[in-house]
């Protein structure tokens, strides 16, 4: 799957175990089990202002909640868990370690969770990062991806920890968790915040002003969940060589990259097969303007066969690239005579071939490459690597990684069929000549015709 580019960061950043070479290739699975969601709330006291239509923000929740208990879809496992509901008191330390979970993960009994809901009020501190924390464990693991929502009017008031630390830790856990956020306020330091921990792991930020929006919006929510996580991305490890990098069949694909660093697989092709791959990587922290990132599909041999690239300036949440390759013939010779200047194929992707062959760009020397006879044989797998040009500002650390996106396909390999053309050489050069000289002679002929015409008129 590639990724379009949009405010929300469609992707899962998580880390896998790493897939020794020979190993069979892996594979993205199908997933059987209930979708799980957790609604996180906050109850603390901020939730008491009137800014909704004349109504406190607990009560456009409670609406809301109420209206999103009797729409869930049958299949989904929705849990509740609030924070800042029951100490009303002004001990910090008590206050921040105000969260429960009021109604468990599991096939929702509905009068069960509108009475919970219609029970609370709002209190205390707003601890959301050990919410978050919370909130992951009473999700638990499994095959399908774990979902978060998380309503608030306010930024975390009992930081450490911070919640979008916390994001970042649990994107890293392994755990398949989307965290998408909901905003009742407008206030700019929430919404950096709430931007922040839903790019950590890959989910989205809204905000609601009303209880109708905020129902749409959670209603939204897992609609979306139900149909985009019947698929889930396998978790992988890329290598900094392709000779130790995870083998790759058809799928899709989560990991962490560092900054400035290269991540490596492979994928095993056919000589009548068409590799198709693409990358998305999600922006989860500060970063300097002026970045980019770089997909390339290189030869085992370290000659580079195609790339993608995608590059921005502080103005987008996620970059994504993709590229496309097929062995054909000028893809097996080995004198690299196939547009190694690096000008654009059809489909918008570059080949970059290194003319002299001693370095690909990504700093990996190449190996030597020729047979003795002068060709090379297609290869029987192609190694892909991710590549990108992030620097952190602002003491954002690089570790865990950016969270990125791996689709990869196989199909039938489809040359572009040849379109008419001019010719070359002295036939071409014949045919231009006779269309310019017939271009010029009417031209004339008309230029004359109408002045003609303009003085007798």
């Amino acid at each position: 799957m590639i990724i379009r580019r949009t405010a929300q960061v469609v992707l899962i950043g998580l880390l896998g175990v790493i897939i020794l070479p020979g190993t069979p290739p892996a594979g993205a699975d199908e997933t059987t089990e209930n979708l799980r969601m957790q609604l996180v709330l906050d109850v603390s006291g901020s939730m008491r202002e009137p800014d909704m239509n004349g109504q406190t923000r607990m009560a456009v929740a409670q609406r809301a909640f109420n209206e999103v208990v009797d729409a869930v879809p049958a299949g989904t496992d929705l849990g509740i868990r609030v924070l800042g509901a029951t100490y009303p008191g002004d001990d910090k330390a008590l206050g921040c370690q105000d969260t429960q979970q009021i109604v468990p993960v599991e096939p929702v009994d509905r009068d069960q969770a509108k009475a919970a809901i219609a029970s609370l009020r709002p209190t205390g501190f707003t601890p959301i990062g050990l919410a978050l924390r919370e909130a992951a464990k009473d999700l638990g693991s499994g095959e399908t991806a774990r979902r978060i929502v998380l309503i608030t009017d306010g930024e975390d008031t009992c930081a450490p920890p911070d919640p979008c630390d916390v994001a970042r830790e649990l994107a890293a856990q392994g755990t398949r968790l989307i965290v998408d956020t909901l905003g009742l306020t407008l206030d700019d330091k929430v919404r950096q915040q709430l931007v922040c921990i839903a790019g950590a792991t890959g989910g989205t930020y809204t905000t609601a002003q009303s209880a109708d929006q905020l129902a749409d919006r959670i209603n939204q929510l897992v609609d979306r969940a139900q149909d985009t996580y019947t698929q889930t991305p396998e978790l992988v490890t890329g290598s900094t060589d392709c000779t130790a990098a995870p083998l790759l069949a058809a799928g899709v694909y989560t990991d962490r990259e560092r900054f400035e660093e290269h991540r490596w697989y492979r994928v095993p092709i056919r000589a009548d097969q068409e590799l198709r791959a693409s990358v998305s990587i999600a922006l989860d922290r500060p970063v300097n303007r002026d970045y980019g990132i770089l997909l390339r599909a290189v030869h085992p041999n370290g000659r580079e066969l195609v790339r993608g690239t995608d590059a921005g300036s502080g103005r987008t949440d996620v970059l994504s690239t993709g590229l496309r390759w097929s062995a054909g013939p000028e893809d097996d010779r080995a004198d690299d005579t196939d547009q190694a200047d690096g000008t654009d194929q059809a489909d918008g992707t570059d080949r970059a071939d290194d003319p002299d062959g001693t370095a690909d760009l990504a700093g990996t020397p190449s190996a030597a490459a020729p047979t003795a006879a002068g060709v090379e044989p297609p290869p029987s797998e192609v190694c892909l690597v991710v590549s990108n040009s992030f620097a952190a500002v602002g003491g954002a650390g690089d570790a865990p990684g950016m969270p990125i996106e791996l689709t990869v396909d196989l199909v039938a390999a489809s040359p572009t069929p040849e379109s008419p053309g001019l010719g070359r050489g002295w036939l071409l050069l014949i045919v231009l000549s006779l269309a310019g000289l017939v271009t010029g002679v009417l031209a004339g002929w008309l230029t004359r015709w109408w002045t003609t015409v303009w003085k007798e008129s």
